[in-house]
């Protein structure tokens, strides 16, 4: 009993000291299991309401970095299905070949200086994750193109609010491999190994590992730690993604990783005095990379819907398509065909230089 008490005592201080600072939420997650069977499962977990919509891009899209004249240019190799933040950005998406990004709050975050007159092109944030899915197909690729730093990731404020965007991105693919992308103090700094499997928000990714490596002492069957924190968070997927069942049936791995997704989210309506940052999880994907099939789950109506990829037309001069889901509209199943033709929304930028 001495033993149980000094172990939990021991846990309580170090998980005190780790959660110290501010937090947001969101959690991702990446399943390997058999026959090359790989799916991506995050929660959006926001403090305001942030509604989303379901978008079908096809190839051959031309698209700007939207930060001025000096911003990257670039023509769509891939198509993709991404989920909207208020038709204003793409935190989170999968292109036709299986390549899955997430972006995730991360307080820590610090951009490279921008200079909109300069020589250097920049790319807005709203459009990060969008423009890997348009260019890659593995996350080798990106890596090996990203570390190169031709262009300036650009953040801003987010309309009508003081919350500047501070946000990491995560890449996954139909592999299995992973990479997580951090901007601190202004340098990229890229962690990239197919066992990198799990993501929260702050503290840094480094310090997350740190994190992981002391609760893999823990035996997850005695105790694991139950607050909607971030790193909180981080060990029960960990914990819990490590003991799935393994499987290559399409259905019975989405539900899995749903089930992680949902144990990790924090329960809508929540607000914790001292808190502010804690926040109830407004939406849910899960991404099957191997079957290409891209699972949706709103908090406020709760019937999954998804996107076969085998229904939906990528090619070149396709229509781009729209599924509203922004004002609670209700759908269940595979619901490619309830998509419509709809202009491409315009990824939010800097209309004017800033400074």
């Amino acid at each position: 009993m001495k033993k149980f008490i000094a172990t939990t005592t021991k846990i309580f201080l170090i998980s005190t000291m780790l959660l110290n600072a501010k937090v947001n939420a969101c959690t991702r997650l990446v399943y390997h299991g058999p026959d090359n069977t790989v799916l991506t499962g995050r929660s959006m977990d926001f403090s305001i309401n942030i509604p989303a919509n379901l978008w079908i891009f096809p190839k051959g899209i031309e698209r700007n970095g939207e930060v001025g004249p000096n911003s990257i240019r670039w023509r769509s190799k891939y198509g993709s299905v991404v989920a909207s933040s208020w038709d204003i950005a793409a935190p989170d998406g999968m292109n036709e070949k299986g390549l899955v990004a997430n972006l995730l709050w991360l307080v820590a975050s610090e951009y490279p200086k921008f200079d909109y007159d300069g020589e250097r092109p920049g790319l807005t944030i709203a459009a990060w994750a969008q423009y890997a899915l348009d260019n890659f197909a593995t996350v080798d690729e990106a890596v090996k193109f990203f570390e190169q730093e031709k262009f300036a990731v650009v953040s801003d404020f987010i309309p009508d609010t003081d919350k500047f965007t501070t946000v990491h991105l995560s890449l996954s693919d139909a592999s299995g491999d992973s990479a997580i992308f951090e901007y601190i103090s202004g340098k990229l700094k890229i962690h990239h190994d197919r066992s990198y499997k799990v993501m929260t928000n702050d503290p840094v990714y480094e310090q997350q590992l740190a994190i992981k490596s002391y609760w893999d002492t823990v035996s997850g069957q005695d105790f694991l730690p139950g607050t909607g924190k971030a790193a909180d968070r981080f060990v029960r997927a960990s914990y819990y993604l490590s003991v799935l069942p393994q499987t290559s049936d399409p259905k019975i791995a989405a539900a899995s990783v749903f089930s992680v997704v949902r144990n990790v989210s924090v329960p809508y309506g929540i607000a914790i005095e001292g808190q502010p940052h804690l926040s109830n999880t407004r939406w849910r994907v899960v991404a099957d990379q191997g079957n290409l099939i891209y699972y949706f789950e709103n908090a406020l109506t709760p019937n999954v819907v998804w996107v076969d990829f085998n229904k939906v037309n990528f090619e070149k001069n396709a229509d781009v398509m729209k599924l509203a889901l922004d004002k609670n509209q209700t759908y269940a199943g595979e619901s490619s065909s309830y998509f419509i033709k709809s202009k491409p929304f315009k990824f939010k930028g800097l209309d004017s230089n800033p400074y």
